[in-house]
Formats: C-alpha cells, sequence, structure tokens
C-alpha cells in the first residue's frame, strides 16, 4: 500500500488583532490534497526556531506558497521598497534558508508566486519589483476590485521551453495562465533553468538543475481549481508522485 507523502506548506505571519497568526491560503492546501494526493501540513513562519533538518527529514515534499507580501530587497541586493510595500521578514527567515537546504536534502519542491520568487533569490537572483514600469513589461497585476473568477481567469500565454520539465509532463508549447503578480524575476539564479516565458520575456517558470528530485518554481498560480485545468494538475500530480516516491524510500 502506497503512503499518503507528507507535503509541507509554507505559512505567512499575520497580525490579527493583538497576536501574530501563522496563515495560508485554503487554495494551497486544497491543490495539496487534491492536486497532489498529499496530507498538507502547515509549516510555520518561525525562522531560527524551526528545526529544519528534523523538519525536511519527516517531509516527502515542500511546496512554498505566494502571498500578499513580497521578499525584502536586502536579501538580493536591492533598492529598499517604496513605503507600504508589504514584507513579511519572518517568513524571508524561514523559507529563504529552507530552500537550498530542502533542495540538497532531496525534498521535491514545488514554489508558487512568492516561492518562486524565494528560490531565484534563495540561489543568488534578483527580482523586479514593479514589473509593469519596466519598459516593454506587461502589467502583470490583477484588478483588485474584479471577482476571483475574473482575477484567476487566464490573462496570457506562456512559451514552454522545449527540453525542460514541463515539456516532459507533457505540456503543450503554449498555455495560457493567470496573471496575479506584481513583482518578477529580474537576473535567474545560476543553476535554474528557463522553463517558460511571457510574450514579453518575463520567466515564468524555472527548474533547478541537477537536483535529486522534482523543483521547480513557477510564477502563476496553477493551485487555483487545480482540477479544473489539465496542465495546471498536471504540474501538481508531478510534484504529487515525487513526494510518494520519497515517502515510499522513506
Amino acid at each position: 500500500m502506497s503512503r499518503l507523502p507528507l507535503i509541507g506548506v509554507t505559512a505567512c505571519t499575520k497580525q490579527v488583532g493583538l497576536h501574530l497568526h501563522h496563515i495560508t491560503g485554503d487554495k494551497y492546501v486544497r491543490a495539496v490534497a487534491i492536486g497532489a494526493g498529499g496530507l498538507p501540513l502547515i509549516i510555520p513562519a518561525l525562522g531560527e526556531l524551526l528545526d529544519q533538518s528534523t523538519l525536511l527529514d519527516n517531509l516527502h515534499g515542500l511546496l512554498f506558497t505566494g502571498s500578499p507580501s513580497n521578499v525584502e530587497p536586502h536579501h538580493y541586493s536591492g533598492s529598499p521598497s517604496e513605503a507600504g510595500t508589504p514584507h513579511d521578514p519572518e517568513r524571508d527567515r524561514t523559507t529563504l534558508p529552507l530552500v537550498r537546504q530542502a533542495i540538497a536534502a532531496g525534498v521535491p519542491v514545488l514554489g508558487i508566486c512568492r516561492g518562486f520568487q524565494e528560490i531565484n533569490v534563495a540561489f543568488g537572483g534578483t527580482l523586479l519589483q514593479k514589473v509593469h514600469e519596466v519598459a516593454g513589461m506587461l502589467d502583470h497585476r490583477e484588478q483588485a476590485d474584479e471577482p476571483l473568477e475574473v482575477q484567476y481567469a487566464p490573462r496570457h500565454l506562456l512559451r514552454v521551453q522545449p527540453g525542460g520539465v514541463l515539456a516532459g509532463l507533457g505540456l503543450p508549447s503554449e498555455i495560457a495562465v493567470n496573471s496575479i503578480h506584481g513583482q518578477g524575476v529580474e537576473r535567474l539564479a545560476p543553476g535554474l533553468r528557463v522553463e517558460a516565458l511571457a510574450p514579453d520575456g518575463l520567466i515564468e517558470a524555472f527548474s533547478v538543475e541537477g537536483a535529486p528530485s522534482f523543483a521547480l518554481g513557477v510564477q502563476w498560480h496553477p493551485e487555483w481549481q487545480v482540477g479544473s485545468n489539465p496542465n495546471y494538475l498536471a504540474i501538481f500530480q508531478a510534484f504529487g508522485e515525487a513526494c510518494r516516491k520519497r515517502a515510499g524510500q522513506r
């Protein structure tokens, strides 16, 4: 009997009333359960208090989620953020060290939106803080007053690069994806392979070259209603299969 893989899902910190909470989006834990066929476990943003080696010894996969917050730019030697930019330093202290340690340990990893950006930063890449202000780039942000079904509807095509992880999953050379982000990859980190590009040339997916297990980051949100989109589902199924393989080995 195959073992149900235990898949960690990163959390953000949020002040609710007088107390700090560790939270993650329902769409992520549901995508782990439905798309990856795993048991989701929310990982608190405890920074140095989290024994990462023990955690990774017991996990079969790790999902780095999206977030309303952005990676603090000092982590990639970027200029200070504009006033009012949401940050989550406790998450940064948790996820940035965890990325490299997880991949090195052979834990399957999937990064989405902020999680995608965290992987790039953790490996030494940099970020554009305002993609829409860069000449020639599209505005990849959603409109806050739109209903969710409009925000998460397909917004643009992606060019899937041949010979990579996404192509190997059977994704066609072009797929339509949602677009809900203001930041993006500026300089791709060494050791990361481009998997897909937006029409403006923005990198929207990469894999980790030489990773001992599944290690993929995507800028869009395949977790959204994952069961209704075959391309989104294929990503989570491949991630889940890698997690089951690790569970079986352990």
